[in-house]
């Protein structure tokens, strides 16, 4: 059988666990890599092309040296590369995002999202920038595909921290007007804001023609409610206190959060946006694979 001990870097709970945010960002994308190496997807940011014959000023890296063992002459291995992007990730780092049921919260797992996606498009030659926001933008760092992003970047997100209520609305409409190139808007949240401010926000990028992505960020027990016992429930943007029985309300909650996300996903393909509902418990590999459909389909 194949080793599959790569799939452990896909784990939300087991990324939680390492060191540094760099090292975390490594390790997801060098799973996933090796996870999709083993699958049928294609489209990985060049794809080879084809063989020529070596000519002197060729880069030697470039030599396939099987071909070479096997004929004794020296072909070039020739790529045809995707188009580069301008990327702009848009983190969600409200309150509400500092939830979690099962090791890791929200936060911790858009943060080690953003930054292997961050990776990811960096080793595609991207230029990539961070937006970190709750009711107001807090960082902003302009898309750049420098040698030092990463480490600007993956800095950042070493720092977010949850603080203060949501306003995705206002602040999308803020971010809208300040990225003036058009390129790709990536945004990770748990959209717990008016669906009415939400969607105008996003569809605003679109209407500047930008592709955009939604990862919309929930907690298992948030999605579908998993308490027993009579609980007493705190808003963790207002604090407001609510105190029921969850097995009464389960099936009407569970309802509820079903209407809300279809209507999100049917909003957003009505307007072309990608929209990818993400519980904390999913191997990051689904939601790097949302993004690399969505690359390819630009390339």
């Amino acid at each position: 059988m194949p080793d599959e001990s790569y799939r452990r870097f896909l784990d939300p709970v087991v990324v939680s666990k390492l060191a540094t945010m760099e090292l975390r960002a490594r390790l997801v994308v060098e799973g996933f890599v090796t996870g999709m190496h083993r699958s049928p997807y294609k489209g990985f940011s060049v794809e080879f092309a084809e063989h020529r014959q070596y000519m002197p000023g060729d880069p030697l890296k470039h030599i396939d040296w099987k071909v070479y063992a096997k004929t004794d002459r020296l072909y070039i291995k020739e790529y045809e590369e995707e188009t580069n992007l301008r990327g702009y990730i848009l983190l969600d780092a409200s309150r509400s995002m500092e939830y979690g049921s099962e090791g890791v919260s929200k936060l911790d797992y858009s943060r080690f999202l953003s930054a292997a996606l961050i990776y990811l498009m960096l080793k595609q030659q991207d230029s990539v920038g961070l937006m970190v926001f709750d009711q107001a933008v807090r960082e902003f760092v302009a898309p750049r595909s420098s040698p030092t992003q990463l480490h600007t970047l993956l800095a950042e997100l070493d720092r977010a921290e949850a603080s203060a209520e949501t306003d995705i609305g206002i602040v999308l409409h803020d971010l809208a007007l300040r990225v003036r190139r058009r390129g790709l808007v990536i945004l990770i949240s748990d959209l717990l804001d008016d669906p009415e401010r939400v969607l105008p926000g996003l569809k605003h990028f679109r209407h500047l023609k930008h592709e955009v992505i939604v990862f919309h960020v929930l907690d298992p027990a948030e999605a579908e409610f998993r308490f027993e016992a009579d609980a007493t429930f705190r808003d963790m943007e207002t604090g407001e206190l609510m105190t029921t029985e969850p097995f009464s309300i389960r099936g009407d909650y569970v309802e509820a959060v079903e209407r809300w996300k279809t209507m999100l996903k049917r909003e957003c393909a009505e307007s072309r946006i990608d929209y990818v509902p993400v519980l904390t418990s999913t191997p990051y590999d689904r939601a790097l694979f949302s993004y690399l459909e969505k690359r390819k389909k630009l390339g």
